[in-house]
């Protein structure tokens, strides 16, 4: 039973739905329960990739609506509510079961309900006379969103910029740090398991691991944890390990052009929530889904564009042969009459077509949406050149290094202000030595092309430090703010660990932390494991090998990272089965922006206007 936590919080999700009780193997409750389900815009975007209209009616709900808009009274009818616990939200539901809105309430939130929230729930449902209203109270531990089975994202926004912030102070960065436990603790909830902890020393993800093993060690002590019911696991022996890091980790992955379909379709067209609008092929917009269900976008996502185009026609050959034929069987186009004596073979041939048109329906409509988004982002791929700009990056990251008009001719040609800038800071950071009158011809050829540069000098002034840090040596690893100047010691390291297929060094890591072998590359990685005493956190069973892992990425995860990670698990003999998550996926662009806007508040760059676009 491996590790599937899509279908985790899907389960917890419809057992809510159902008042919070047991579902039968159908996925509903026993007894129909009509109900009207009240959420936040936190959670509406928790629900979203998982719950469709059609399973809110299949559980009864039969009206929903966002807290905040104006509701009418609906009387005899329980709600439920998922949101947040935030006061905003526990002012909201006491103004609502004040108001007799709906005849009971049941009041899920997305994580534990902090107890000074609580009581204020409690006093003023006292005072307005209506706590008889609430039927329950649940911490449902969902404050995250899964987008496949093994992809996840805590939604928090701009925790890289918050992290690497100059001004930021140490209370809030401790803020920052519970913020990613509680969501982190929410998935390990849910899939009920308590994992074996790894990260590199220094920086966030040492905070992070130091802080959830804390946490997982005060609720392992509480009598009825949510830990002891995952026995299924606990029995196994095997328990999976949870790989934290930090963007700064390898910084390249959040910022490169990427020429595989699954990130392009994400970077180019924005796909959010597993949803992405494109233009129609008459025109209009067309919204599409990309999920699971989809067996195109599963088998093809990690394929290069041009292997995905060549996929897309021969599958659209596959339907019309098949098409063919349904019609040759059931139009007697066969040569053979139609003379009434064969009337069983004929109805058998006809019940056939019927049956297999849904499915070729079905089949239609997938090769139509992919012909479709595929159209559009060969548009973009043309005018922007980004098959060369994925080339040009991955060939620098592989030698370290570019010729000078190569560089500046693909800065001078086509592309947008932000391609240019990525391809910029992409030499910057694949460059083993930085030569000065090249660095300021690419400032001047940006500087031509109206790009705001301050992304460009915050990861120049990243790398200089690091260099000064690196023959210094002196760093202090308590000063939070020495974690941006740490940046630069793993590029130096990313180049031993490039291959022809450019593996990276995220994945390289999760499988050398998997396998659980010594090696000089991990050896000074720290292990944390809340089960044990303290002491004896070093212990030998802890280094694996594991069959099953959690890789999650402080700052910023993206589809690249994702798609290496599950290829190498594919790999596997046998298949290991690898979970992905981050604080919030972001396109190059958005990660980009959050270096500008570093980059801004420490005062560089030029002060062209800030628009990247």
């Amino acid at each position: 039973m491996a590790l599937n936590l899509r279908q985790k919080q899907t389960e917890c999700i419809t057992r809510m739905l159902n008042l919070n009780q047991p579902v039968n193997a159908t996925g509903t409750a026993n007894e129909e329960v009509y109900k009207i389900l009240i959420y936040d815009k936190f959670c509406q975007n928790i629900l979203s990739p998982l719950i469709h209209v059609k399973d809110l009616r299949k559980h009864g709900v039969t009206l929903y609506f966002l807290i905040d808009k104006d509701r009418k009274p609906v009387h005899d009818v329980p709600a439920v509510y998922f949101v947040q616990p935030s006061q905003a939200n526990i002012q909201r539901i006491i103004a609502d079961t004040s108001r007799s809105l709906y005849d009971s309430f049941h009041l899920n939130f997305s994580s534990s309900i902090p107890r000074p929230l609580l009581e204020d729930l409690a006093s003023g449902t006292l005072s307005s006379d209506s706590i008889h209203r609430i039927s329950k109270v649940h911490d449902q531990y969902l404050e995250f969103v899964t987008l496949e089975d093994g992809l996840f994202s805590l939604a928090q926004k701009s925790t890289y910029v918050q992290l690497n912030d100059p001004s930021a102070g140490d209370r809030e960065i401790e803020e920052i740090v519970e913020r990613i436990v509680n969501g982190l603790f929410c998935i390990l909830a849910t899939l009920a398991v308590v994992p074996v902890i790894r990260c590199p020393r220094g920086g966030p993800a040492e905070m992070v691991a130091s802080a959830l093993d804390q946490r997982l060690r005060d609720h392992l002590l509480s009598k009825n944890n949510l830990f002891t019911e995952g026995g299924s696991f606990v029995s196994s022996f095997q328990r999976p390990i949870l790989c934290i890091f930090d963007r700064n980790f390898e910084l390249s992955v959040g910022i490169q052009h990427d020429f595989r379909y699954r990130p392009l379709v994400h970077d180019v067209l924005g796909l959010r929530l597993n949803r992405l609008s494109v233009q129609g092929e008459k025109g209009g917009m067309r919204s599409y889904e990309l999920d699971s269900s989809d067996p195109f976008w599963v088998s093809n996502g990690s394929l290069e564009f041009p292997e995905v185009a060549v996929e897309i026609e021969t599958q659209l050959n596959k339907y019309k042969k098949d098409v063919d034929e349904v019609n040759r069987r059931t139009g007697g186009t066969d040569g053979a009459e139609f003379d009434g004596t064969d009337l069983t073979g004929n109805t058998k041939h006809l019940m056939n077509a019927v049956n297999s048109l849904p499915e070729l329906t079905e089949r239609k409509q997938v090769i139509d949406k992919h012909t479709n988004i595929a159209t559009v982002l060969l548009g973009e791929i043309k005018e922007r050149l980004l098959d060369s700009y994925a080339k040009k990056e991955n060939d620098m990251l592989v030698r370290g290094s570019i010729d000078r008009n190569e560089l500046l001719g693909a800065l001078k040609g086509k592309g947008t202000k932000m391609d240019k800038l990525r391809f910029a800071i992409m030499y910057l950071i694949s460059s083993e030595s930085i030569n000065q009158s090249e660095v300021e011809s690419v400032e001047a050829a940006l500087r031509e092309s109206e790009v705001d540069t301050s992304a460009f000098q915050y990861v120049k002034k990243l790398k200089s430090l690091n260099a000064s840090m690196a023959s210094a040596n002196s760093a202090s690893r308590n000063n939070i703010v020495d974690w941006a100047e740490k940046i630069y010691a793993v590029t130096a390291g990313v180049k031993n660990l490039l291959s022809s297929d450019r593996q990276l060094a995220l994945t390289r890591t999760v499988e050398l932390l998997m396998e659980g072998k010594p090696n000089p590359e991990i050896d000074g990685y720290l292990v944390f494991d809340p089960r044990s005493p303290k002491s004896s956190s070093g212990s030998s069973h802890l280094r694996g090998p594991f069959k099953e892992a959690i890789v999650f990425m402080i700052g910023g995860g993206n589809y690249v990272e994702y798609g290496s990670l599950q290829e190498f698990a594919q790999r596997q003999q046998p298949v290991k089965h690898v979970i992905y998550g981050t604080t919030e996926i972001l396109t190059g662009a958005e990660f980009v922006e959050q270096l500008a806007f570093l980059g801004h508040k420490m005062g560089l760059g030029s002060n062209v206007a800030a628009s990247t676009h």
